[in-house]
């Protein structure tokens, strides 16, 4: 599991094949699908993220692309959009956007997609 502190400010992407605890304020894409994203609370997002799982203590403003689910905890602001199987959102959460599960593996293809064209371009 890697971390990047309350210090770490990251302008553009992150990409991790292990779990990654996110303190900082981060404007950019985060990919890390075969595992865990966690935003504290003292996290401030804007972008989007793709992951096996999404736990928001923090602020997001972006679109939320999980495998297995998105997890909004108390205190947690979100703007945008969720493309994932499961929502839990808990009691002092607050969410702006759309949910839509069904869309979740064309969201998963468009993000590669783009993913490739950026690499290669």
């Amino acid at each position: 599991m890697s971390k990047l502190g309350k210090s770490i400010s990251i302008k553009g992407e992150l990409r991790s094949d292990e779990s990654v605890i996110l303190e900082g304020r981060i404007e950019g894409a985060v990919f890390c699908e075969r595992d865990s994203v966690v935003l504290t609370e003292t996290c401030e997002m804007k972008g989007d993220i793709i992951a096996n799982d999404i736990t928001v203590f923090g602020r997001v403003a972006g679109k939320l692309v999980a495998a297995d689910y998105v997890d909004l905890r108390p205190d947690a602001a979100v703007t945008g959009q969720i493309l994932s199987k499961r929502l839990i959102l808990e009691d002092g959460a607050r969410f702006q956007g759309r949910v839509e599960p069904q869309h979740h593996d064309a969201a998963v293809r468009v993000a590669k997609y783009q993913q490739k064209k950026r690499e290669e371009g």
